[in-house]
Parts: structure tokens; sequence; C-alpha cells
């Protein structure tokens, strides 16, 4: 599979069967990489529950669910 230069998404093949599988995955990696943003940069993230698309710059100190 052939992949753009810049963001690694994945080019459609003529012969790809299962075409949305590999449009979807180039929309999740735009959707992660372009405009980047955090919703912090805690020092302690211990009380901190994150959801699905939440970004936060974590502490090399950090334990449990977010070590790592």
């Amino acid at each position: 599979m052939d992949f753009s230069a810049h963001l690694g998404l994945p080019y459609l093949q003529p012969s790809q069967a299962q075409k949305h599988v590999t449009v979807n995955e180039a929309l999740e990696r735009i959707d992660a990489l372009v405009q980047l943003s955090v919703i912090s940069c805690p020092t302690d993230v211990a009380g901190l529950s994150p959801t699905e698309g939440d970004r936060y710059i974590v502490p090399a100190s950090a334990t449990a669910a977010w070590s790592g």
C-alpha cells in the first residue's frame, strides 16, 4: 500500500476491496494530527479521567493508567 509523504495517509488502490476501511483510517489520522491542541499540561494526573479524543501532556512521573 502506498502512503502520502507527510501524514502517511493510505492511498486507495484501483483493485482494493473495502475501500471504506482505508478512507476511515485516513480520516482518523487526519483527525488526530490536524490542529493539535491539548486540554492541560498537569503536574498530577491522578484525579483526571480522560474521554475519547482528549489530549494531555502527561508528566514523566505518571503512574497507573497514565504510565507509558
